[in-house]
């Protein structure tokens, strides 16, 4: 990761988002201390998620419209607490 002081982040704005685009997350720091990174759009959406609700998640679901769903039940036999 590239790291630019505010003063020249300021001065080259054009050339940082190009190299965020290009090049991946650009960092900006303030008296020498990390104070932003900045993002190109596409790796800002993988990190914040999906937009859909959890219930539009769940109806995509394979399982979604079935009447009634058998789960089968682990036969081994549990573990043994001492006490």
């Amino acid at each position: 990761m590239h790291t630019w002081q505010m003063q020249e982040a300021k001065a080259r704005l054009s050339e940082l988002v190009k190299l965020a685009e290009s090049e991946g997350p650009q960092d900006i720091t303030l008296h020498g201390r990390s104070v932003a990174v900045v993002l190109s759009r596409s790796a800002f959406e993988s990190l914040s998620g999906s937009k859909q609700s959890l219930v539009e998640f769940m109806r995509q679901s394979p399982l979604y419209g079935l009447e009634e769903i058998d789960f089968e039940r682990d036969p081994s036999v549990t573990r043994e607490v001492d006490l």
